[in-house]
């Protein structure tokens, strides 16, 4: 690579992107840890695309209508904190440059949307950025839709890198993008071919050209450090009615002795060898220096898109008040006045009904009265529709014709959906839930726990959520799962007794600022457990007495979801033998945490023997069973030990022990001194 005919070809694009390849290696060199390599590299797209064709206001970084940059190989992060400090962000400062990596500084090792303002979203996990785009160009074309052109009008712009595009969710999100026809998503393929253990042809022969290609996308290859070409190539992506994929070839590491080697994509730390980079590019001054003219060149950058929002912002005020109010609600995600009512008017004829019916379509209730007054909800499934329920009448179908559509199928993607539903959540203006079996959550699972990384209010729809889901067997059977959830931080997991529960734990998901919600929901029938109308959301509370002891108390059932009714019915035993027994229902464990010491003390007293009743492992259980007297011998848990079986359900809560008769059984045990046998 000739570094010296890049510079004299376009000397004032050069020392711009020479800004970026700077602040990288002083960045990293400082924090002795990072990637060089690929700022270094794609720091002439950067370049280009924010000078040229990024609609943003550096002074307004939560701009409604800016356009979205999405950098999904989020290990090269130095790329967005040189281009936020270069442009005049007010949180990225040069200081916070100086701390990359270090305790307290915005400049993470990867890219943390709660860090920056202008950090549309967290990256750093491979494929997941590119996959979060699908969803950001999805929420665009909802809101556009629902609210003009006038108001929403803008891009969706991603760098991904070799990795990003190997990691499996990259087809699924490729391919959803390319069948929705997102032709408002451009991805940057930094093509530099090489990886952290060398080649990429060492593990990977792909035709990513082609792949994108047969996707349905609309596929260009440029010289990746050519500003002419990359200016070019995002004119022609920006007209074009597909997904655009740009192939930038590039060379990683530029200019530096690591150039084009898997050493060029970790940390470049050697003072002389980054000496003669920084002399290659004709970059004269000290570490962490950017010459006065360069600076105010990137500046005014930063500035360029002020006239743009003072344009909008004039479009927006000349709208009416109820549509100004009504953007403004959906963009701050605050629910309708409706909300309260109507979930309360639901739960009262629930109540008064009594119906028998499994939480899946509990659920399906619910999202009947939910969806016509949250217009900006949009649901879908990963090709479970009819037994995920989380299809409801007159939502229409979101597609190329119709973006008033608030239903994706989104095919047999379940880590590609829940990566597109955080892309929406991030974006704004929409509260995407989906579903499919709790059992996939095991597939989903990275997007899950970015959600609750990046405190996004995600709805994951997560049915057939145990051993009652029958003959498809252990592989479909969830048994682990519950614990896998309830041990992320900042995730709420639902899983309710009946449609009253359902309908209370769906105003709480709905309602979320900055925690996920998972709701776990049966395939078979059950009872309603809730008949007395409450007009509290006893769910908020995250455990409650569902029934009381009506002599002495001495045993003491807690139980979630399908096992609250086999808590209910072994209190009916055990009552009639004059064993006075309590049922707490506990449909959410993180919101019973939240509440203060008196209240959990209140709904699990000491003195009683304690058993826990859930078609899951035990693993979690021990904080409530044993409680602040740490005394294990009066406790019991009525549970899986291992995995499921292939039968009908009813013939598997027998065969596993999961009964009333089992639970009463083990209540009579620990009151008669039987510890051994409930030891595991």
């Amino acid at each position: 690579m000739d570094i010296d005919a890049l510079r004299s070809a376009n000397p004032d694009h050069w020392m711009r992107a020479a800004a970026i390849r700077a602040l990288t290696l002083d960045a990293v060199a400082a924090a002795k840890s990072g990637h060089s390599g690929m700022p270094m590299g794609m720091a002439d797209v950067a370049t280009v695309l924010y000078e040229k064709h990024l609609k943003f206001d550096a002074s307004a970084p939560h701009w409604p209508d800016r356009d979205r940059f999405i950098l999904s190989a989020g290990h090269g992060s130095m790329l967005i904190y040189s281009l936020l400090y270069l442009t005049g962000d007010a949180q990225i400062t040069l200081d916070e440059i100086k701390n990359f990596r270090q305790w307290g500084a915005r400049t993470a090792g990867h890219p943390e949307n709660f860090l920056a303002d202008a950090i549309e979203s967290t990256t750093g996990p491979l494929g997941q950025g590119i996959s979060m785009s699908v969803g950001f160009a999805i929420a665009e074309e909802a809101m556009r839709a629902r609210f003009g052109a006038k108001l929403v009008d803008h891009h969706t712009y991603v760098i991904a890198g070799d990795g990003c595009l190997m990691e499996g969710v990259s087809q699924e999100a490729i391919t959803l993008a390319g069948r929705q026809q997102l032709s408002r998503l451009v991805v940057f393929w930094d093509n530099n071919s090489i990886t952290i253990d060398g080649q990429v042809d060492l593990a990977d022969r792909t035709d990513q050209v082609k792949r994108f290609e047969a996707a349905g996308w609309h596929v260009q290859e440029i010289d990746g450090h050519n500003p002419e070409e990359i200016d070019a190539a995002i004119t022609a992506a920006k007209k074009s009615k597909q997904p655009s994929m740009i192939a930038c070839k590039t060379h990683i590491a530029l200019g530096h002795a690591a150039q084009d080697t898997s050493k060029g994509h970790g940390a470049l730390t050697d003072a002389d060898q980054m000496a003669e980079a920084k002399a290659a590019y004709g970059w004269t001054t000290g570490p962490f220096e950017v010459p006065e003219d360069v600076k105010a060149q990137w500046e005014a950058i930063g500035k360029r898109g002020a006239e743009a929002r003072d344009a909008w912002e004039a479009r927006l005020e000349g709208m009416s008040a109820g549509k100004q109010a009504e953007f403004a609600r959906t963009l701050a995600g605050t629910a309708p006045k409706k909300l309260s009512a109507t979930i309360k008017a639901l739960k009262k004829q629930v109540s008064e009904s009594a119906p028998s019916v499994a939480t899946r379509k509990s659920s399906e209730m619910v999202l009947e009265v939910l969806n016509p007054i949250l217009p900006e909800t949009i649901g879908g499934s990963a090709d479970l529709t009819g037994s995920n329920n989380t299809l409801t009448k007159d939502l229409g179908t979101f597609d190329e014709t119709n973006r008033k559509g608030r239903y994706i199928y989104y095919g047999i993607r379940e880590h590609g959906m829940a990566a597109a539903m955080n892309g929406m959540a991030l974006h704004g203006g929409i509260r995407p839930y989906g579903g499919t079996f709790f059992c996939f959550t095991d597939y989903a699972r990275p997007a899950m726990r970015l959600a609750a990384l990046m405190k996004v209010p995600t709805v994951f729809v997560m049915t057939h959520d145990s051993i009652g889901l029958g003959e498809d067997g252990p592989t479909h059977q969830p048994v682990e799962h519950l614990a896998i959830c309830r041990a992320t931080p900042n995730t709420l997991v639902f899983r309710p007794a009946d449609t009253v529960e359902t309908a209370e734990a769906w105003e709480l998901a709905v309602t979320q600022d900055g925690t996920p919600s998972v709701l776990a929901l049966s395939r078979q029938n059950l009872p309603t457990v809730r008949t007395e109308h409450k007009t509290k959301n006893l769910t908020a509370q995250g455990a409650y007495v569902l029934a009381d002891a009506t002599g002495k108390r001495q045993a003491l059932l807690m139980a979630t979801g399908s096992e609250v009714s086999v808590a209910m019915a072994a209190r009916d035993i055990l009552e009639a033998e004059g064993i006075g027994t309590r049922v707490v229902s506990m449909p959410c464990w993180e919101l019973f945490e939240e509440q203060d010491e008196a209240y959990r003390k209140r709904v699990l007293p000491g003195g009683p023997v304690r058993v826990a009743v859930e078609a899951g492992v035990r693993l979690g259980w021990d904080r409530w069973l044993f409680g602040e007297r740490g005394k294990r011998e009066k406790s019991g848990f009525v549970g899986m030990h291992g995995f499921g079986s292939s039968a009908p359900a009813e013939t598997l809560y027998e065969k596993f022990g999961i009964t009333a008769e089992a639970t009463a059984q083990k209540v009579r045990d620990l009151l008669m001194g039987n510890w051994q046998e409930t030891r595991r």
